[in-house]
């Protein structure tokens, strides 16, 4: 199965690589592009969240306010407790 990166940033392409994921880097992604990959990042849509057999999100919780917004480095991200969440699955449309 393969695995889309939905992403402008750089420092998350590379945090999600040193946790050992890699894929192609696609910045806006068409339903060819997500249907029945592993997606990780936010999509545009609940369309193409559908057609993707999973959809990973990075979130940082503890992202002080004065930082939303802006590029963080490698090291800003862990520090302010960034992870991978599942999102949300299939929510019944037709792929």
């Amino acid at each position: 199965m393969d695995t889309i990166i939905v992403t402008t940033n750089r420092s998350t392409i590379e945090w999600l690589k040193m946790k050992g994921i890699t894929g192609r880097v696609i910045p806006h992604p068409t339903p060819k592009d997500v249907r029945g990959c592993i997606v990780y990042g936010v999509l545009p849509s609940l369309h193409l969240a559908a057609l993707a057999a999973e959809v990973w999100v990075v979130t940082i919780p503890n992202l002080p306010r004065e930082k939303r917004g802006q590029k963080l480095s490698i090291e800003e991200m862990d520090a302010y407790g960034a992870h991978r969440i599942q999102s949300i699955p299939n929510l019944g449309i037709t792929k």
